[in-house]
């Protein structure tokens, strides 16, 4: 197996400013001559990682990377409880993408996401189809209604345990909805300390569905971080009960946008929070799209990086 490349610095950092107050962190690398790549974390909420960089050839690729609005560096941050997240949704950060790629100059560039970045970059893709050059994907996500009513109640039926601490840690009238439930709790109300709770209690369940994971560590250690676990709980709350803010079965039915544009679709039999079933009806509608579906979870394996390896030599020749 081909390994990563060694890590490389960035050669330019920098915050944007994209409206209505909020700056974002960008970091750029690679060749500044090279494939524009633009990559987009998960989360929402997670910020950007340095290390996904060392996917894409240096001397080949111009790798974009940022902080999504309220995590990472950029700001206003919403870890910060008086951070309003009106200005943060979906198409807030559609329309981001487009003011950094109207930033850096670039014409049109290969988009990289996992988990939550992949609806964000099929969300930006179907919209924008000629900025698109090439999609690897990773850990698909459509963000319906049902995915994530399967994400906060259907999984339970996993792990029983767990399950019952997350809902009974939500007052009872609210438990038949606990996407709802724990976003009024991040963002519906003000006291600190009920604020605190729900962002542990979130978070304690996000493990509970990667645990089985390879390599994956309980507690993860990024919650050690406490401006990061509030920032990622409200952010991730707000975008599950809103269902992202696309109509129901949005992305699907728009797939034929993104005909002419080579996919790359790496999903986890065994990722329990996302069923694998979500990855082969996106593929059943994009007529471009390779999927492989491989033995790993959530967080991806060996075999999963050896793919992602490929894709992303591949497309460098294009």
């Amino acid at each position: 197996m081909r390994e990563p490349y060694e890590f490389y610095e960035s050669y330019q950092t920098g915050m944007l400013p994209v409206g209505e107050g909020h700056q974002l962190y960008f970091e750029v690398s690679g060749n500044p001559d090279g494939k524009p790549v633009i990559d987009l974390h998960g989360g929402p909420g997670g910020g950007m990682s340095r290390n996904r960089r060392k996917l894409f050839d240096p001397s080949i690729y111009r790798v974009i990377q940022f902080d999504q609005r309220g995590c990472g560096r950029s700001t206003p941050h919403a870890a910060d409880l008086s951070t309003d997240l009106a200005t943060n949704t979906t198409h807030h950060l559609i329309a981001d993408l487009e003011r950094i790629r109207e930033h850096f100059g670039v014409e049109r560039w290969l988009v990289w996401g996992g988990s939550w970045g992949v609806t964000l970059g099929l969300a930006y893709a179907e919209r924008f189809p000629r900025r698109v050059s090439e999609m690897i994907l990773v850990s698909i996500t459509l963000s319906r209604f049902d995915d994530f009513r399967w994400f906060a109640h259907g999984a339970g039926r996993f792990f029983p345990e767990a399950w019952e601490r997350f809902r009974d840690a939500v007052p009872e009238s609210r438990r038949d909805n606990l996407l709802a439930a724990y976003d009024y709790l991040l963002n519906g109300q003000s006291d600190p300390a009920v604020r605190e709770k729900a962002a542990a209690d979130w978070v304690a369940w996000e493990d509970a569905l990667l645990s089985l994971d390879e390599g994956f560590v309980v507690p993860h250690p990024r919650w050690a971080d406490l401006r990061y676990r509030m920032a990622f709980a409200r952010l991730v709350t707000r975008y599950f009960s809103h269902a992202a803010w696309l109509e129901d079965d949005e992305l699907i039915r728009n797939a034929g946008r993104l005909a002419g544009i080579p996919g790359f679709l790496i999903h986890g039999q065994l990722d329990i929070s996302g069923p694998p079933e979500i990855a082969w009806a996106l593929a059943g509608a994009w007529p471009d799209a390779e999927l492989h579906i491989v033995k790993a979870g959530h967080t991806g394996n060996q075999d999963v990086m050896r793919l992602l390896l490929e894709a992303a030599e591949r497309f460098s020749a294009r």
